[in-house]
């Protein structure tokens, strides 16, 4: 009989943010900036040709470094010239209020880790990889930054059940949306451009179910986030989300709630769906 020592499985270490600098520069181990290299530089590959062409405008614009993580203050210094957008250094994970009340003043949270080597692939926590990358090219476009702010705005006088609704609207859009382009389907959800296994599989995979972008639809779908999406709303443009700021989204959330959620895609499991 093995012992119960033996059972015991090694957990490793929490990821918590880095602290700055009295002027906001973090010091970077040769490790953690090489890790970044790798990450940037697989990745770029991957979403040349997937990634819609707004994220890839802005990913020149921005001029992150490759070979090293970049550093906030010179991220926020073009970012604010350009749509009044900074990002805010967080720890790992932030509660609803304080993720609202970033988005609605224009600050984009970000935590200052990068993934271990053992979780390359895959990380749960958002690390400064997936923030950077994923998102911050977007906040260059001025739709995309608009609709972040009001969305953050919005989530601030919520309630707690309509905050849970507000989170699968910002994650079949901002975090695993896709958009119609002159050249096909693209990808402009962070989520989705941050992840090597997800980047090809949303578009090319015929597991997934996509359609058209339906805000009610998307109030009554589930999600994991620990597992490729089974669902993927597309919009026809990246201007569609300014479109979003214009709808009365609490009056759909109250349809959503009196229709109730659509049977989940998922196989049951604890505390994974949402």
């Amino acid at each position: 009989m093995k012992s119960q020592a033996a059972l015991v499985i090694p957990q490793s270490e929490p990821y918590v943010s880095k602290t700055p600098d009295e002027q906001g520069y973090i010091d970077y181990t040769h490790e953690e900036n090489e890790t970044w290299e790798i990450l940037y530089t697989r990745q770029l590959e991957i979403i040349k040709n997937r990634a819609c062409p707004e994220f890839l405008d802005g990913l020149q614009t921005l001029n992150m470094p490759t070979n090293k993580i970049p550093q906030l203050p010179d991220i926020n210094k073009k970012l604010a010239a350009l749509t009044g957008w900074n990002v805010e250094r967080v720890p790992a994970l932030i509660g609803f209020e304080r993720f609202f009340g970033l988005l609605a003043e224009r600050k984009f949270p970000a935590a200052t880790f990068i993934r271990r080597r053992e979780d390359l692939d895959y990380i749960k926590e958002p690390d400064i990889f997936h923030e950077l990358f994923g998102h911050c090219p977007l906040l260059t476009n001025q739709d995309y930054a608009d609709f972040s702010q009001h969305y953050g705005k919005l989530g601030l006088s919520a309630t707690p059940a309509q905050r849970t609704m507000l989170a699968r609207l910002y994650w079949f859009t901002i975090e695993f949306g896709l958009v119609k382009s002159a050249q096909g389907l693209k990808i402009y959800g962070g989520g989705i451009l941050s992840s090597t296994e997800e980047s090809c599989y949303s578009l090319e995979s015929h597991s997934p179910n996509r359609q058209p972008m339906n805000i009610l639809d998307i109030f009554r779908t589930h999600y994991r986030i620990d597992e490729l999406q089974k669902h993927y709303f597309i919009i026809e443009r990246l201007s569609d989300l300014q479109q979003i700021i214009e709808v009365d989204l609490i009056s759909l959330i109250q349809q959503a709630e009196k229709k109730g959620m659509k049977p989940t895609s998922y196989p049951p499991k604890e505390t994974a769906a949402c």
